[in-house]
């Protein structure tokens, strides 16, 4: 479809954040069993279940537009997750491959915080204040996705070092997620401060 108006650019975006919805409640299972740390496992099934409630969103905004849900193919993300999928499957130590799915993980939220904030302020523009609201509701849960795995990282990626067979005194180890930790904090407070 070719986009003539800011409507059919606005119906073009969620035809491709629903498609690329799918194709993440389709990848997600895959990342959730090659994950080894736990904690990790838990934020991408808790996750799966949020990314489901945002494709019923985009759903319900076609809905409130009378049109039936479309999805248009999202390349972008599909090329995303064959990149997470090629990196990740070569792996054989689980820190590492862990570290690796967080690093696929990310890149996969800052692709969706793109395109729902690009959707959401599309949805001002054309006074579509229910659709905004939902669209901002799924863009503060991508933004929180991305400060978990943020968080992890702080633990797994030292942790995927060591396995290395990097240095890592026990140590050095605990000084630098001393120092990563509130390196986090201090930036989450900023934000904080700033908002």
């Amino acid at each position: 479809m070719k986009a003539n108006s800011l409507q059919d650019l606005y119906l073009e975006q969620l035809r491709d954040l629903y498609d690329a919805e799918h194709q993440i409640i389709k990848a997600l299972p895959k990342l959730i069993d090659a994950a080894q740390s736990e904690r990790l496992k838990d934020a991408l099934t808790e996750h799966l279940d949020v990314t489901k409630e945002q494709a019923s969103r985009i759903e319900q905004i076609f809905d409130t537009r009378g049109e039936k849900p479309r999805a248009e193919r999202c390349k972008g993300m599909q090329g995303i997750i064959q990149e997470g999928d090629d990196l990740i499957g070569g792996i054989k130590d689980p820190n590492v491959r862990d570290a690796a799915i967080i690093a696929s993980a990310q890149r996969v939220e800052h692709y969706e915080m793109a395109g729902y904030g690009t959707a959401r302020n599309y949805a001002d523009l054309l006074d579509e204040n229910e659709a905004s609201q939902l669209l901002q509701e799924t863009l503060d849960e991508e933004k929180e996705a991305d400060e978990t795995l943020t968080d992890l990282s702080e633990e797994i990626n030292v942790e995927a070092e060591e396995e290395g067979g990097s240095e890592g005194a026990e140590e050095a180890t605990e000084e630098r997620r001393s120092s990563s930790s509130k390196k986090s904090r201090e930036s989450r407070s900023k934000k904080s401060r700033a908002a």
